[in-house]
């Protein structure tokens, strides 16, 4: 009986998404205090050659499930090969991200293997008074405490994970893995579901959880107006431009750059925090930024109590 700890990797249009390779990163911590492997699972159309690059950001093993089905995600086929393979190899933990694919696909296939989930955990660690146990952390109650669950009694421990919460291993070309392919019989004709066409997002979409600088707005920022200030501050120091919830549910911006608990978790080198109180589902979205510059005109603010300037 295998107890390894696998992550689900992403890959979309044959691009590994950045989550995977964090989720690598927290896996393989956890797997060298249990004694270990991390097996990272590549689903798709011809993905094998996306498997070195895991190997090298610190997976032992690369399953790789290819057919022709799984070249676009949809919910029954990466259900059914995924559940293949926990079925087959009874792993201790299995980790996914919480994207949409995740947070589809991650429940469909823990009923299948009748064990808990917990979703958009921010935290995970292994728990000293209880063997082989894993403390999975998340947000309770609108954010204002954190839960930490646990799977005492099914195995696989199942969590799905924010992107950008957990950090990724430096990439070493010199760590070796091993490659192997995983058969799963997918019949079309019996799937109920058929995807007709893919229509790409127009524009240019910026992804705030990889900017290197966040000039963020907050509600004391005002009108929508008073947003240019921070574009021209932005535009001068190389940064993007973001905000907390009070500016999105304003609609004076929009909801992929919302920072905090029901937006993206950032960890830019500089977040400036403009108008920002600082309220706990905010700082928990970019708490682990490495430097934070807060301004604010009421010296209370929460939100100078994770500022290392304000």
């Amino acid at each position: 009986m295998n107890k390894d700890i696998y992550v689900v990797v992403e890959q979309v249009d044959g691009v590994v998404q950045k989550v995977g390779i964090e989720l690598i990163g927290i896996a393989s911590k956890l797997a060298a205090d249990l004694g270990q492997e991390v097996v990272a699972v590549l689903l798709g159309k011809e993905v094998k050659g996306l498997a070195e690059n895991l190997i090298h950001h610190g997976a032992n093993k690369i399953i790789c499930v290819e057919d022709p089905i799984l070249e676009h995600y949809a919910t029954e086929p990466y259900t059914k090969a995924l559940n293949a393979i926990v079925e087959a190899k009874k792993p201790e933990i299995v980790l996914y991200g919480a994207t949409s694919i995740g947070r589809d696909l991650a429940p469909r296939v823990s009923a299948r293997v009748h064990t808990g989930l917990t979703a958009d955990c921010t935290k995970l660690e292994l728990l000293k008074d209880k063997e082989r146990q894993l403390g999975m952390t998340r947000p309770a109650f609108g954010g204002n405490l954190m839960a930490t669950i646990v799977s005492p009694d099914h195995r696989p421990q199942m969590a799905t994970v924010r992107p950008g919460v957990m950090k990724k291993l430096p990439k070493s070309d010199d760590r070796k893995g091993e490659i192997v392919d995983f058969p799963v019989t997918l019949d079309e004709s019996k799937m109920k579901v058929k995807l007709l066409n893919v229509v790409k997002e127009g524009g240019n979409k910026v992804d705030i959880s990889e900017a290197k600088i966040l000039v963020s707005g907050g509600r004391g920022v005002g009108a929508k107006q008073n947003f240019e200030l921070l574009e021209d501050l932005a535009a001068e120091i190389g940064g993007i431009v973001s905000s907390s919830r009070a500016q999105v549910d304003a609609g004076n911006m929009p909801h992929d750059r919302q920072v905090g608990q029901t937006g993206k978790t950032v960890r830019p080198e500089v977040y400036f925090a403009c108008g920002i109180s600082g309220a706990i589902q905010h700082v928990a979205g970019m708490e682990e930024s490495e430097f934070i510059i807060a301004i604010n005109k009421d010296r209370f603010a929460p939100i100078f109590s994770v500022a290392d300037l304000g």
